[in-house]
Order: structure tokens, then C-alpha cells, then sequence
């Protein structure tokens, strides 16, 4: 069975986000998302609220499930009996930091590969820090996240009662 990781804050999911899980959904046997704890950035939304999140929005996708780690991604991998990483990239910005990481876990866990899918060209502006930005502000963010999470995020913006972490 290939198992491939699929790592990120998802701060919250985006549909740029679930356009890659469900591309890796189609290129593996099993997908775990995972919400990897990231010492350099602190979470609006809580490890829970992330990974309902994830859940609502994968539930039809049989072969996909959440999980939420902390530590090195390498040793995650190895631990799941994992044969790859799947990153997103939505512009060549993204591509230096991201090739970087791909040869350390490399480095630490050589049967990980590292397997890079483009984002949807409709997407590539797009990412969890927009998203808050711009529903913390009152603006529209419908289209940007899946509908599934939409109300949820809206609402939390709205009232003000952030659950970070």
C-alpha cells in the first residue's frame, strides 16, 4: 500500500488545499493530512477545529484521514510506513523552501520522496493567511474555502471568540 503524508498548518483549509489532497487521493492508496505542529507560527484555530475542519471537507474521500503530530515530518513518515510527502506550490517562491525541506526529510527518511503538485491557476494567489486577513476584516470569503467550513470560519471572525492554541 503507498501511503503518502500530506503536511500543513491548514490555518484554515483552503480550496487550494483540497484541490491537492484530492489530486493525491487519485495518486495513492491512502492520503493522511496532517496537521503538523510548527514551533515558528502560532495557530488561529485551534489542533481540533483544524482537524474537523478536514475531516467535514474529506469525507468522501474514502482513502483520506486527518491526523495532528508534532516533532520531524521524516520520522512521522517512517512511523506510518509512508513512501512520500505531497506539497502543494503555488508559485516558484514557494518552490525554494519547499525543495530545501524535500532534501532534508530526504536526508533523515531516504524513502520518503517528495512529490511537488502545481496549484489550480484560479488558486495560486491563494492561502491560509489571505483568508484570514481577509474575513478579519468583514470581507467575502466565499469561493476561498470549502463551503462545508465556510459558515464555521465566517462565524468565528464574526464573533470574535478565537479558539487558537
Amino acid at each position: 500500500m503507498k501511503i503518502a503524508v500530506c503536511p500543513g498548518s491548514f490555518d484554515p483549509l483552503t480550496l487550494g488545499h483540497l484541490s491537492v489532497i484530492r489530486r493525491a487521493a487519485g495518486l495513492f492508496d491512502q492520503v493522511i493530512v496532517l496537521i503538523l505542529a510548527n514551533p515558528e507560527k502560532t495557530s488561529f484555530f485551534s489542533t481540533e477545529t483544524r482537524l474537523s475542519f478536514i475531516e467535514r471537507c474529506t469525507a468522501e474521500l474514502p482513502n483520506v484521514s486527518v491526523d495532528a503530530a508534532s516533532g520531524l515530518l521524516a520520522d512521522y513518515i517512517r512511523k506510518v510506513g509512508g513512501c512520500a510527502i505531497v506539497k502543494g506550490l503555488r508559485a516558484f517562491s514557494d518552490f525554494e523552501y519547499e525543495f530545501q525541506m524535500a532534501l532534508a526529510n530526504k536526508k533523515m527518511n531516504p524513502v520518503a520522496e517528495t512529490v511537488f503538485l502545481a496549484t489550480d491557476c484560479d488558486q495560486c494567489y491563494l492561502s491560509s493567511t489571505l483568508v484570514r486577513e481577509i474575513a478579519s476584516l468583514g470581507g467575502e470569503i466565499k469561493g476561498l474555502v470549502p463551503q462545508e467550513i465556510l459558515e464555521d470560519i465566517k462565524h468565528t471572525f464574526r464573533s470574535g471568540h478565537y479558539d487558537n492554541q
